[in-house]
């Protein structure tokens, strides 16, 4: 069964997700064995650190790195996607040394469907005069397409972030195909560097850097069942003699993570999120085929009970690939079936009406605003996303629970009339 809540059906597993019992396990052994200071020379000291070690070389395995060296533990998602910005505003100020004719900015490129982890900083770089900030839409079916993404490229540009896939749709974004594009880019004093927030495709799809070729990669422990820290993947960033990726700190303080990150290691999240790693590098392919069946078998259910034309699947097409866990689906038969009015009226089911970030007021999701829906559709929206445990019981449960939930939107808004 996925988790349940007072006899809840939780369905918002792109929000966060519940610890693995073997990470829990993992963290719990870690909390008594690696409680040293993994800078200290002592024996429990050299034990902490071989643990965080290990925990790295997982998550390389997991992401197909080539090198350990290339992970550096954060506190989460939000700090690694902060760290490639400065990263590479850094480093274009380092270029300003070298050649006088460089533009006064460096240049940000981002896509409009970006988490706010991404978004806000590209936005402060340029609302604090530190950079340029070009933004790219996606089309229709919430997807980017790399010709326009390439159209924006300038002599100064040093980053461009795009998702992997998006937290409210599930869309798969064309990351590998962009950066291959660039790869092919040549003659240029500033270095174009490729970033990914691969926050909600970790666990879910295959995530291969060597496939993807990017140079940056953001991975967050609690959306694949580890704990709430997270990693940064940055290609070849202490290998000598190879292209490397800029890494710069945030902070002052000591020499932890290779000088990279100050700040005395987290053993026992560290360890979990390893752990964590490991089950998706050994379990990936059933987690994924599971989550697709149910996911498929929900909006078959949906159709069958509210039929195809009281329903829009926003970023379902032929032309897009999703996450297999996720469905965000508007019913629009109604002005009044908003998302979160049906979610205050449900009695089982647990799920969003758009980024979990922005749960607290109700606003249509900019993300399907961005995508070109109309208010309304992007009003009327569930996120529904499943889990490794989810079952089709559950499934069945939660759809008349939705369905009771719009008749009872329904009768109230006939009242209201009279």
């Amino acid at each position: 069964m996925s988790k349940n809540l007072d006899q809840k059906v939780y369905l918002d597993f792109n929000a966060t997700t519940p610890l693995d019992p073997e990470v829990i396990t993992s963290i719990t052994e870690s909390l008594c064995q690696g409680w040293s200071n993994p800078s200290s020379q002592s024996s429990a000291g050299k034990g902490a650190k071989q643990q965080i070690n290990n925990s790295r070389a997982l998550i390389a395995q997991m992401i197909n790195a080539n090198f350990s060296s290339d992970i550096v533990f954060l506190s989460g998602g939000t700090e690694a996607n902060n760290v490639v910005f400065h990263s590479t505003y850094v480093h274009y100020q380092n270029l300003k040394k070298i050649y006088n004719d460089l533009e006064s900015l460096p240049h940000f490129i981002i896509s409009n469907i970006e988490h706010d982890s991404v978004r806000l900083v590209a936005e402060h770089y340029q609302k604090t005069g530190l950079g340029e900030l070009s933004v790219v839409n996606v089309d229709p079916n919430g997807a980017v397409r790399v010709k326009e993404v390439l159209e924006l490229i300038k002599s100064n540009t040093v980053l461009i972030s795009i998702m992997l896939a998006n937290n409210e749709t599930g869309v798969v974004q064309p990351v590998e195909e962009l950066a291959t594009e660039i790869r092919g880019i040549s003659d240029r004093k500033v270095p174009i560097f490729v970033h990914t927030d691969a926050a909600q495709a970790v666990g879910k799809i295959k995530v291969d850097v060597e496939k993807l070729m990017v140079d940056y990669l953001t991975i967050v422990g609690h959306k694949f069942y580890g704990p709430k820290i997270g990693a940064l993947y940055a290609r070849n960033c202490l290998v000598p003699n190879l292209k490397q990726s800029p890494l710069h700190h945030l902070f002052q303080g000591a020499g932890q993570e290779s000088g990279l990150r100050p700040g005395t290691e987290n053993t026992p999240m560290i360890v979990g999120l390893g752990k964590a790693s490991q089950l998706v590098s050994e379990n990936l392919e059933k987690f994924s085929k599971h989550m697709l069946e149910i996911r498929d078998y929900l909006e078959r259910k949906l159709i069958e009970v509210f039929g195809s034309e009281n329903l829009k699947f926003n970023g379902k097409s032929d032309k897009t690939q999703r996450l297999p866990n996720t469905c965000n689906v508007s019913f629009v038969s109604s002005p009044y079936f908003k998302g979160f009015q049906i979610l205050e009226h449900c009695e089982i089911l647990e799920a969003s009406t758009g980024s979990c970030c922005h749960s607290g007021e109700f606003k249509a999701s900019k993300i399907l605003l961005a995508m070109n829906n109309d208010f309304e559709a992007a009003s009327n929206a569930l996120r529904l996303s499943v889990g490794r445990e989810t079952t089709k019981e559950e499934i069945d449960l939660v759809v008349k629970d939705i369905k009771k939930s719009l008749e009872k939107i329904a009768v109230i808004n006939y009242f209201k009339k009279i």
